[in-house]
């Protein structure tokens, strides 16, 4: 292969907040809501959660330290993740709000069902629900990284999940060579 030309990449400053989002924000994520049960439920849209291993099963969230949602993490033993399908936008955008209602009533505008082994609130129509025991924290910068053991999963297979890249929620584009032989 030989070099070729390309536009120069734009240095980045990483004291700067905003600069440093950006570089963040060109990876595409997933969208979830976790949520806490007990009697403070909470809810909160989060694109930082990924899979770490089959066996056993874990899964990771990161949450800001600033977050009501750190300190409601913090306190319970387990905790519950929705993967948002392409279609729940106004939820996503709901539970990103801060200045929405404390407790329960944040779930007022929102259609859920609640979770047997977490008892948090899983919201319906989401392409995949897991209910997670909490068996690390560590700590990560301005954040904090709880480790979950899955206890139940479930899932719609025919249902896409909703994309978030560049600071915006996204959708897949269809594949044309979708039910073509190869």
């Amino acid at each position: 292969m030989s070099p070729i030309t390309v536009p120069p990449a734009e240095p980045v400053d990483l004291n700067d907040r905003a600069q440093l989002r950006g570089v963040f924000g060109t990876f595409p994520t997933g969208v979830t809501v976790v949520t806490v049960g007990g009697s403070e439920p909470r809810g909160m849209t989060a694109n930082s959660f990924t899979s770490v291993s089959l066996s056993p099963p874990l899964v990771l969230i990161c949450v800001g330290k600033d977050a009501v949602m750190h300190q409601r993490l913090t306190a319970m033993p387990t905790f519950a993740v929705s993967v948002l399908e392409a279609g729940q936008e106004k939820a996503a955008r709901h539970f990103a709000d801060s200045s929405r209602p404390p407790g329960a009533d944040q779930f007022d505008s929102v259609d859920w069902l609640l979770g047997e082994k977490s008892g948090a609130r899983l919201i319906a129509g989401a392409v995949a629900h897991l209910e997670c025991e909490k068996r690390q924290v560590y700590q990560g910068g301005d954040h904090t990284i709880f480790l979950g053991e899955v206890l139940t999963a479930t899932r719609r297979p025919l249902h896409e999940g909703m994309l978030f890249s560049g600071g915006r929620f996204r959708h897949f584009a269809q594949d044309r060579s979708e039910g073509r032989a190869a």
